[in-house]
């Protein structure tokens, strides 16, 4: 989908489900799917983001760009 909320690293809509490559490996515990962005969290406690990244919305500090895979929330990651 637009703006990379769909985390396969492209805007391009799916008309089925589809597997997050980039997610592979890993034990993915939640997951919230908005509008324009999305969320997952881990087993180990890390957390991720992709989509829309206006205003700040994907937690990634200065980085407002849209984020077209999942990336980890840095300040959020277990033992900091």
């Amino acid at each position: 989908g637009a703006w990379g909320r769909l985390g396969h690293g492209d805007g391009q809509n799916q008309l089925l489900p589809k597997k997050i490559e980039a997610l592979a490996g890993r034990r993915v515990v939640t997951l919230s799917a908005g509008g324009r962005h999305s969320l997952a969290s881990t087993a180990d406690g890390a957390v991720f983001t992709w989509g829309k990244g206006e205003s700040g919305c994907l937690g990634h500090g200065e980085d407002l760009s849209d984020q077209l895979l999942p990336k980890k929330i840095e300040a959020w990651a277990p033992g900091q």
